[in-house]
């Protein structure tokens, strides 16, 4: 039987369309402007001369790959050293005989509560020799707790019958680990390790705290510089410094735009994973 309409359904869709409108039109405009080798003020609808050196212009000039291939690097390399430090040290507090693990739990919570500060923090980093180089951008955000403890939550999920198995069948811990516990948590290595992709992709403070150095921006960096207008990168082409610009934006929203629709089912699952308890 199908559900009647109520007037809250139509006005909830109504308020969705508005929504849905105001988050389209700002980045249809950035995306035609993109294609468009004359410089535009206003709104277009399409581009009065269409053509791609805007992207080439991104692609081809040192000044923009250089960042954009920081950004690949930190972003790959990252995500695979926090999705690695995040699933060992959960699976490690899941361990329900070790000595000292409510101490080590409670340790790591209190790191979410409170901390140094940003200059203690600057000078311990300094004092690592991590400062100016890609380490400290790679590093700091994979140690994130919050992450660490969702995946300990779809840890804690799987059924403790499966552990007393594998231990009964001869597996070391480490084995258990491989074999059965992250074969069982694609939907949290899924979720979680696109939360760690959005955030190096989208890292902007670490690069403005921790590096001087400017070879090693990555294209965050380098956008801010070209929306405020300080470092406007230089067309190829029948290119100008606008359609630039805005190909610019477009390349640094795109991947996820294209990744998500893949990992959404995996998304949407693993956030429901460990969220309740029986």
């Amino acid at each position: 039987m199908r559900e009647k309409k109520t007037l809250f359904n139509y006005i909830n869709a109504f308020i969705f369309i508005i929504f849905a409108f105001l988050i389209f039109v700002p980045l249809w405009k950035v995306l035609v402007d993109s294609v468009d080798l004359k410089t535009a003020y206003g709104m277009r609808l399409w581009p009065a001369e269409f053509g791609w050196d805007g992207y080439a212009s991104v692609f081809r000039n040192p000044t923009l790959s250089r960042p954009l291939l920081v950004s690949v690097f930190t972003t790959i390399v990252g995500t695979a050293v926090a999705l690695t430090l995040c699933t060992m040290g959960a699976y490690v507090l899941i361990q329900w005989n070790m000595p000292g693990r409510t101490f080590f739990a409670n340790m790591l919570l209190f790191t979410m509560i409170f901390n140094g500060g940003m200059i203690p923090t600057f000078l311990v980093l300094k004092s690592l020799h991590l400062t100016n180089t890609l380490w400290v951008v790679i590093l700091f955000p994979a140690l994130n707790v919050y992450n660490l403890v969702l995946m300990r939550n779809f840890f804690e999920g799987i059924p403790a019958s499966l552990f007393e198995s594998a231990e009964l069948d001869g597996c070391s811990p480490m084995q258990t680990f491989l074999r059965i516990v992250l074969p069982m948590s694609k939907a949290a290595l899924a979720s979680i390790g696109l939360m760690f992709a959005v955030t190096y992709w989208n890292d902007y403070t670490h690069y403005k705290l921790y590096i001087t150095d400017s070879k090693l921006y990555n294209f965050q960096m380098k956008l801010r510089s070209i929306v405020m207008g300080s470092d406007l990168p230089s067309a190829q082409g029948n290119a100008n410094e606008n359609t630039v610009s805005n190909a610019a934006i477009i390349v640094i929203i795109i991947p996820f735009m294209i990744l998500y629709p893949f990992l959404q089912k995996y998304f949407v699952k693993g956030v429901n994973i460990g969220a309740v308890k029986e």
